[in-house]
């Protein structure tokens, strides 16, 4: 359990009973992963060529890497990776570099093969050097992260303090992300431009219109690491930067942010299915490499389970979020992410009008908390039941906040009283992080006074759901998750495995198969090998 977690309250949870929870995820969860370790994306290689080097876009704003996925698509396609076409290319025609490949492969002056036997080994081992200098990249990174938290400081308290903004343009969301620090926040999450996600290319360089968000690229990662570290030298505690690899460009952005230092990704393994109806099986490939990226930067991923209390009620379906959070915890670990890089989401989102709301919301945050203990989980304020009435609103973030600080969660996004309003104010902003202060600094201790009975409405209603989370967890053993997907049972929303987007992108591995991103992931390289 982490230190800052030791005084919080148990409840009399049955020991048996989680270790049954943690067994039947992982039975349930293994053949998606079987089926992610035998096939590829379009993204997935193109991720691989990021972390080989290559970057830039065309006149059209293609980025090079989807032009050369695109061109060896189609002359061998995808099934045995495309870095031994690329790097038989490469190599066997002594080109310069990847960029000037690309241009000939855009413009047809160059089409692609499957090396033989004897040259296969050549486009190998140039293969494995390009991307062991990404990796390498996101080791750079790393360490720079880790020294900057040694010279500086983490902030003093937990929960970490959450806040997002989105103009759309990359130089106001600077400023505005700078003095949300200045005001308190501890994390910065730049929110993505509504749609991103079902874009099946990354957009290049600074971006100045973006709708209900700023598109997630390169160097707008780069421009808002810079400047939010002269802002956390400014402060003496380190502030960290959040944003968004989940879509159709999951592994590339993951990429992006590892070489750019960013410190959390939303990547729920299931989000992108539910909520932008992209195919299962193709989220569930991405995903896996992904969570191999971010766990090689040190990226805290936090995932989703909240936006399923948005459309499913939040008491009757208040089991689906405990089942998904293991169902995370589990595609998690098997891609190498340590609990203290799985944010796990949750959200306080129980209609306040139900007698015993607050009971209720203190059992499920207490119940993540108790089968989570060394996670950082990311605890999510109320959005579906905000009215428009701002002084209501205003309270039941109040009451978000002090269900955070009791229960030990460990990142707390800030809660808009003008939630379902506008797009919040500067002004809207310091109402919000004035509350979220007020009650860390007055309620921030409660956690070792705060112990439901065992016998009490909190106990009781905390192994409710456990028990109901097996129960579901056994269906979807028998069933199987896809199945269970396409039945509606997270969210609502049926999402069958042979619909959606992107799955024209997915294929499966032909024995051959070679993928020196994966491979070096995999193995977990170390700094001497390179």
């Amino acid at each position: 359990m982490s230190p800052e977690n030791r005084n919080l309250a148990r409840l009399p949870l049955d020991d048996a009973t989680i270790d049954r929870a943690r067994g039947l995820a992982r039975r349930a969860g293994q053949p998606v992963v079987d089926i992610a370790q035998s096939h590829t994306t379009v993204a997935v290689e193109r991720a691989m060529l990021r972390l080989a080097g290559l970057e830039g876009a065309d006149a059209e704003g293609i980025p090079w890497v989807n032009r050369l996925v695109d061109a060896v698509r189609a002359d061998v396609g995808i099934s045995h990776g495309v870095a031994l076409p690329i790097f038989h290319a490469l190599v066997a025609d002594d080109h310069q570099d990847l960029t000037l490949l690309a241009h000939k492969a855009a413009s047809g002056s160059l089409h692609f093969e499957l090396p033989s036997e004897k040259d296969a080994g050549a486009a190998r081992a140039a293969a494995r050097s390009a991307v062991s200098g990404g990796i390498a990249r996101m080791d750079a990174k790393r360490a720079e992260r880790d020294a900057m938290v040694s010279e500086i400081g983490d902030p003093p308290q937990r929960p970490w303090i959450y806040l997002i903004v989105a103009t759309g343009d990359i130089y106001e969301d600077i400023p505005q992300a700078q003095a949300a620090a200045r005001a308190g926040a501890d994390v910065i999450a730049v929110i993505r431009s509504t749609g991103q996600s079902l874009l099946d290319y990354v957009p290049e360089g600074a971006t100045r219109e973006g709708f209900a968000g700023t598109y997630a690229t390169g160097e707008n990662f780069r421009l808002m690491r810079a400047a939010l570290d002269e802002t956390s030298r400014e402060l003496g505690r380190y502030v960290r930067l959040c944003n968004y690899a989940s879509g159709l460009c999951m592994p590339e952005i993951a990429a992006l942010a590892g070489m750019h230092r960013l410190d959390m990704m939303l990547n729920d393994s299931m989000y992108g299915i539910l909520f932008r109806d992209i195919n299962p099986i193709r989220t569930f490939v991405d995903q896996r490499l992904s969570r191999q990226i971010h766990a090689r930067a040190g990226i805290i991923i936090n995932t989703g389970e909240d936006n399923y209390l948005t459309t499913a009620d939040a008491v009757e379906a208040a089991h689906t979020v405990t089942v998904s959070q293991l169902l995370n915890e589990f595609f998690a670990h098997e891609a190498g992410l340590p609990d203290a890089l799985l944010g796990l989401g949750h959200a306080f989102e129980i209609n306040p009008d139900l007698a015993d709301s607050f009971r209720m919301e203190l059992a499920h945050a207490m119940l993540a908390r108790q089968l989570f203990p060394d996670a950082p989980l990311k605890w999510m304020p109320p959005t579906r039941h905000m009215t428009g009435d701002v002084f209501r609103g205003n309270l039941l973030d109040g009451f978000f906040n002090l269900a955070g600080a009791m229960t030990g969660q460990g990142i707390l996004l800030v809660g808009m009283m003008t939630e379902a309003v506008v797009t919040p104010w500067l002004s809207d902003r310091d109402v919000a992080l004035q509350n979220v202060r007020y009650v860390l600094n007055a309620c921030g201790g409660l956690t070792e006074d705060f112990h439901p009975p065992a016998d009490g409405f909190i106990a009781n209603r905390a192994r409710q759901v456990l028990g109901e989370a097996v129960d579901l967890l056994e269906k979807i053993v028998d069933d199987g998750l896809l199945n269970a997907i396409a039945d509606g049972t997270f969210g609502i929303m049926k999402r069958p495995a042979d619909g959606g987007r992107g799955l024209d992108g997915v294929e499966q591995h032909a024995d051959d198969y070679y993928n020196p991103a994966s491979e070096l992931l995999e193995a977990g390289q170390s700094k001497e090998e390179r």
